[in-house]
């Protein structure tokens, strides 16, 4: 693998990669253990969508993320688990024993009926036998579709029927903050609708004693006891199915997006090691849940890949107090710190003592993930996490690319904040306008458009489970033969990408089309303001006008001085024609892991539309969306 060491190296990294993507790739895959090596590189149409990386390559991925570093790293730690509760001991797991865990959980599996090619559940809290679960479905072959365990009844069944599984692996409970959650309860009730599981493996985490339904509900411990470590890899095709993985998108029925083995094991590998610039011995913290693909990708499949070392954590930040996260960095060592927007801008209003009582000196790389991150955040995470020493990688990525797209190279790219800065190499990127016709920039002009890739690349999701036309509209059917983020961006003059937010959603003000999405990234550059929602509403004068719904960290003493700060700001930033028409402040909003599903459940409360939730209800429990509405009504000021 091509080691890239300043921007000299990228630029020719770069060039290589797009002149000659298919060798690129070959190089980079003949680092990864196969048990045949391909017949073709790739086979490709964005018209059909087809898309065919390492054609009739065999290979198993659980012998690159464990079997190839037992001879020289199996006493290595593989994988650290935090648990919830600071005074519950810390787990540190040897490849060796990741090893033994994960072949136990493929014969478990397989003694239970699951053979190659079976979809299984998961549905499970962030412990270790989620990651063993995980790689014990790719141990033999099955195809594992893993469902935030955050997620109501009726998603959870949605996507057990879309997919059709077999078996589903679960827990009693799981514990977030001073609360435990029922999970067995909500598998109980989903499992009414999906009559095609006969079989639930259920973990003993919280000891809730739940109800075990005779012939159906097995305890993990006792049916783990009934087989021993010795599984062998199925030998898969490069282009099996490895996961399905829902992505609610902005209406209708969740996506199964389909990962499939050999592409998506190069394109994680390699960009973990060269966005990260991960080095031997270090320890590499995702906060994400492996519910996401950021969990797939940065906490399981890519660091296990490149033998590193990576922490699983299963609390909350905010719990036992804000301080935890940089208390778990001193604890373990972190070197590398991987986490969300929502989690700085959250985090930064505590008290910054909370930061200071932990040494966070062992940090080398800082990194954003999951929604653009604001000037404002970027600055006080560089600032007060990193001290100003540690890059920030501000990546960008979906569900739908499997890893990293665009990112500055940590010690390498020159950051720009808020700015996701360059494509990684074999990235190829184009900027369209409303035309569809791509803006080309020949003379380092600042441009604006929609974000659109022109060549395949070897994670790119194969197709919509059970549904490839719903992929081919969704995703290649705006530009021709080009795969469509649904992003907007900009390029300044020096060639710096900037993600401005989804561009499906859209109010039309005095004839000008703005993005949400842009102005809440506006709005929340303001100090008092944690996240916000906007909306369009119908307007006597402008067709449209602009609905603000403001969540801040504590209840505004003069919210009209409030309001006024926000409208110059967004004025400031956009232009005068996005200031908002409405403002509603609300404060003390409980908090998800998903910042996409807080703000759709959200905009429908500014909506006033809240007896309507329609898809958005079923993606969090009935208590969790209750209590968001609740605080809502009694909030507002």
């Amino acid at each position: 693998m091509e080691i890239i060491r300043n921007s000299v190296d990228y630029q020719n990294i770069y060039k290589k990669s797009i002149e000659d993507p298919e060798s690129f790739w070959a190089k980079i895959a003949e680092g990864f253990v196969w048990r045949k090596k391909w017949n073709k590189v790739l086979e490709w149409s964005f018209s059909k969508p087809e898309i065919k990386w390492f054609i009739g390559g065999k290979l198993n991925i659980t012998e690159n993320c464990i079997d190839k570093h037992l001879k020289d790293r199996a006493s290595q730690v593989a994988i650290i688990w935090e648990p919830n509760d600071p005074k519950e001991k810390t787990q540190n797991i040897t490849y060796r024993q990741l090893h033994d865990e994960v072949c136990r959980v493929g014969n478990m599996l397989k003694k239970n009926g699951v053979k190659k090619g079976d979809r299984v559940c998961i549905y499970m809290p962030m412990v270790p036998s989620l990651t063993y679960a995980m790689l014990g479905c790719a141990r033999i072959g099955a195809i594992h579709t893993v469902v935030f365990a955050g997620f109501s009844a009726t998603a959870l069944a949605d996507r057990m029927n879309d997919c059709n599984c077999k078996i589903i692996l679960t827990a009693d409970g799981s514990f977030r903050g001073n609360k435990i959650i029922n999970l067995k309860e909500v598998v109980d009730e989903a499992i009414e609708k999906c009559p095609q599981i006969k079989t639930a493996i259920v973990l003993e985490r919280t000891k809730s004693k739940p109800q075990m339904k005779k012939g159906r509900d097995l305890w993990w411990h006792e049916e783990i006891a009934k087989v021993d470590s010795d599984c062998e890899p199925e030998e898969m095709d490069s282009e099996d199915m490895l996961f399905v993985l829902y992505t609610s998108g902005s209406t209708g029925k969740p996506k199964g997006m389909v990962h499939t083995c050999g592409g998506y094991m190069v394109y994680v590998g390699y960009t973990f090691m060269t966005v990260f610039q991960y080095k031997e011995g270090q320890i590499f913290w995702c906060t994400a849940d492996a519910g996401w693909v950021t969990g797939h990708s940065y906490i399981v499949y890519g660091p296990l890949c490149m033998g590193a070392t990576t922490v699983m954590f299963e609390g909350i930040p905010t719990w036992p107090d804000e301080g935890r996260f940089w208390q778990v960095i001193e604890k373990l060592g972190v070197n590398i710190f991987y986490t969300a927007p929502t989690a700085i801008r959250s985090l930064k209003k505590a008290p910054i003592s909370m930061v200071e009582k932990s040494d966070l000196s062992s940090l080398k790389v800082l990194g954003s993930v999951g929604e653009p991150i604001n000037e404002e955040a970027w600055y006080w995470y560089n600032e007060n996490i990193g001290k100003g020493k540690c890059p920030i990688v501000d990546t960008w990525w979906q569900t739908e690319t499997g890893g990293i797209m665009i990112s500055p190279i940590a010690n390498v790219t020159k950051t720009k904040p808020a700015h996701a800065c360059h494509p990684l190499p074999g990235v190829q990127l184009a900027i369209m306008d409303e035309e569809g016709k791509e803006i080309k920039n020949h003379n380092a002009s600042f441009i604006k458009g929609r974000l659109a890739i022109k060549f395949p690349w070897p994670s790119l999701a194969r197709t919509i489970y059970g549904d490839h036309d719903r992929f081919k509209k969704t995703y290649f059917s705006t530009f021709q033969n080009m795969y469509f983020s649904g992003d907007g961006c900009e390029r300044d003059e020096k060639g710096y990408f900037r993600i401005t937010g989804r561009v499906d959603d859209i109010i039309i003000v005095s004839g000008h089309n703005l993005g949400t999405a842009e102005i809440e990234n506006a709005i929340d550059e303001h100090n008092d303001v944690c996240e916000s929602a906007v909306v369009g509403f119908p307007h006597p004068v402008k067709g449209q006008g602009i609905y603000a719904y403001v969540i801040t960290y504590q209840k505004p003493i003069n919210p009209e001085n409030l309001r006024l700060e926000i409208t110059k700001l967004v004025s400031k930033i956009i232009g005068p024609i996005a200031k908002p028409d409405k403002i509603v402040f609300v404060s003390d909003l409980p908090k998800t892991r998903s910042g996409k599903i807080m703000r759709r459940i959200l905009r429908k409360i500014a909506e006033g539309d809240t007896e309507n939730l329609g898809d958005i209800s079923t993606l969090l429990s009935p208590s969790i969306v209750e209590e968001i509405i609740n605080h809502s009504k009694n909030s507002l000021f």
